[in-house]
């Protein structure tokens, strides 16, 4: 393959829990192509699914063109920590792409999908959760991320499991009764709780699955059923305290800056992003709250032009 055929064309990658998004652009970030698969979270998959995942949506975003990219863009939740940088760039390695790599989180690439390069921060909710931000200084901070086991408080995850856990105390006679029973029965399709425990433990399933219950919280809070508005109420609470912790580490409370409210969850429950918005401008009265209109996808894009003509900002922990 020549060198010129290497050089106008770039990859942006958003690796999430639900799903993998690929874009093909040209060096002005114009998208060419796109190609979806299932989510390749690293802790929730693991290394080698992951790096089958990727594979095959570069592989099928590129097609029959007869291209390499001169510069890979790939944003997941966690790689900002070492190990899982570390795996990362083997997997890149692995599957063969020549090109420069730039590996980084999933809120970056999503907060610069909304602003660019301006100071903001993005709260995810997704099937985890992550507050994350940088300042005019290009110092970056974080608060939550820690996956389903440690925290993401506020995610479809945590909503999901919050809300099993709901319908199984009222079937014990524990808890109260929701609404939220009949619309997680019908969600996993089964006829009675006791049914839960098969489709929960024998399918094996992924976090994505339990988050996919979020919306089923949705809509029982649409009827006013109590124990979902607290669920959501609770949740919304959770990804304020993150996102307070990382505008006060930046320095930001004082300033007007953009809130970037991202991830399928914010989506899918609207109620939860509302009552997020309302926390936020409460802590920061001069910060603009908007919802993330396109995919994450698209920063990582811009991050890879970058990459190819000479190398991306990433902004540096505050506290590294």
């Amino acid at each position: 393959m020549s060198a010129d055929s290497r050089a106008p064309y770039v990859i942006g990658l958003d690796a999430g829990g639900t799903k993998t998004v690929c874009l093909l652009a040209d060096l002005d970030g114009r998208v060419l192509d796109e190609a979806r698969a299932g989510g390749a979270n690293l802790q929730a998959a693991g290394e080698l699914e992951v790096e089958k995942i990727l594979h095959e949506v570069m592989d099928r975003v590129i097609g029959d063109r007869l291209v390499a990219p001169s510069a890979i863009a790939l944003g997941m939740a966690g790689v900002d920590r070492a190990d899982d940088w570390q795996v990362m760039h083997r997997v890149m390695r692995r599957i063969g792409f020549k090109a420069r790599t730039l590996i980084t989180n999933d809120a970056l690439i999503a907060l610069v999908a909304a602003i660019g390069h301006d100071p903001g921060i993005v709260v995810i909710a997704g099937t985890g959760s992550i507050a994350y931000g940088r300042n005019a200084r290009d110092e970056a901070a974080r608060a939550g991320g820690w996956g389903y086991v440690l925290g993401d408080e506020g995610s479809g995850y945590w909503i999901g499991r919050h809300a099993l856990r709901a319908v199984v105390r009222e079937s014990d006679g524990r808890g109260h009764a929701t609404a939220m029973t009949p619309l997680v029965l019908a969600h996993f399709g089964a006829s009675r709780p006791d049914d839960l425990v098969h489709a929960i433990y024998d399918g094996a399933l992924r976090p994505s699955a339990i988050a996919a219950v979020a919306r089923a919280v949705q809509a029982a809070a649409d009827y006013g059923d109590e124990l979902a508005l607290q669920i959501l109420t609770v949740g919304a609470r959770e990804l304020a305290s993150s996102a307070r912790a990382v505008i006060v580490r930046l320095g930001l409370r004082d300033e007007a800056f953009d809130v970037v409210l991202s991830g399928g969850v914010m989506h899918a429950v609207p109620r939860l992003a509302a009552e997020v918005e309302a926390h936020v401008t409460q802590l920061a009265p001069r910060c603009r709250v908007q919802r993330l209109q396109r995919e994450p996808a698209h920063g990582a894009v811009a991050l890879a032009v970058a990459e190819a003509n000479g190398g991306a900002r990433i902004p540096k922990y505050a506290n590294a």
